[in-house]
């Protein structure tokens, strides 16, 4: 159990490299506290810390910096919200201002304004096709001989397929195909569609639908839609702003499992509800050792949709990334449960 003075000690020193990323002395941490202790003491409450493996020497300063277990009890225990300033809960609001209906757009608009305000790399988790559930299924068509079967779900997410109509058929068919459609399909998750189709909406079409085989083919494509989640990002070369990152084979290994994407997605794919913060090993990634990854999810109203992620080093400014997080995600949950429901 760390005393006050000793909890002190620890957070002056954490805030203080957070901000400097250079090594904290003892006479520049007496400069920093609030009341009078003797170097000696100081000296004494330092040794006790990196002891107890708080704190660490470096190789080329006498100085100390925090260790990953520092990191972990500072933010389990020192770490408190950060008032927002007013310009950056605008800059928030501002993504929900504009008559964005996609999750994709407000995905990838957020991501872009979160590494903006972190100067970190902001990663956005959308849902997965298969975990929507259909809203509507429109055919239009294009001209005499073409149209476009179009999904749109709950979360606003779209897919399209083109195809040739056949010969001579009359728009009153393609209404009433239509129709049926998405009377026994709205609401329905998109992973069951094909179900539902085969058990409730084929003996519709054979008896109410010309040439209901060619429309069926076209209606089971269409519904084949992506099972995958999307990564939205913003800042992807923001990493290349702190000094951890100087290491030109370092940065080499950490782009590429920026693009390849599949190893972010493991790293959250599972992120719980509310803040949640690893850090280096804790991210059981090699090329995450020096990085620390906080993830939120975001909600239409009471289930979890996706995942918002900040991606930087453990000398990361937690308490304002936490806030802006929290912010954010509740922001946007609230715009999208009224967006669609």
């Amino acid at each position: 159990m760390l005393t006050d003075r000793q909890l002190l000690i620890l957070q002056v020193i954490i805030d203080d490299f957070i901000r400097s990323a250079q090594p904290v002395g003892s006479r520049k941490l007496s400069q920093n506290i609030p009341f009078a202790i003797s170097s000696a003491t100081i000296r004494n409450e330092m040794a006790d810390l990196e002891e107890w493996g708080f704190i660490e020497k470096t190789h080329t300063s006498s100085g100390r910096i925090p260790s990953e277990k520092g990191y972990r009890y500072y933010v389990d225990h020192l770490v408190s919200p950060q008032e927002l300033r007013k310009e950056d809960i605008n800059k928030i609001h501002s993504i929900f201002s504009e008559r964005l209906y996609e999750l994709e757009n407000i995905a990838q608009k957020s991501a872009q304004i979160l590494s903006e305000l972190t100067n970190y790399t902001a990663i956005l988790l959308g849902p997965a096709v298969k975990e929507n559930h259909l809203k509507s299924l429109q055919i239009v068509p294009l001209n005499d001989n073409r149209a476009v079967a179009i999904i749109i779900t709950n979360t606003g997410h779209v897919e399209n397929r083109l195809f040739t109509l056949p010969a001579d058929i009359a728009a009153g068919e393609i209404e009433k195909l239509v129709n049926i459609l998405n009377e026994k399909l709205s609401g329905i998750p998109i992973s069951e569609l094909r179900k539902t189709i085969h058990k409730e909406v084929v003996s519709l079409l054979k008896k109410n639908i010309e040439r209901y085989d060619y429309f069926f083919k076209i209606i089971m494509e269409t519904v084949d839609s992506p099972a995958t989640e999307r990564l939205f990002y913003g800042g992807k070369l923001n990493m290349l702003n702190h000094s951890e990152f100087n290491d030109i084979e370092k940065i080499r290994s950490f782009m590429d499992m920026i693009e390849e994407g599949e190893g972010i997605y493991e790293l959250f794919k599972h992120a719980p509800r509310g803040i949640n913060v690893k850090i280096g090993k804790e991210n059981n990634n090699i090329m995450m050792e020096d990085c620390s990854l906080i993830t939120t999810t975001y909600s239409i109203g009471d289930e979890d949709v996706g995942t918002i992620a900040i991606l930087g080093p453990t000398r990361m400014e937690y308490s304002r990334v936490i806030s802006l997080l929290d912010f954010l995600s509740k922001d946007m949950t609230l715009a999208m449960t009224k967006l669609y429901r």
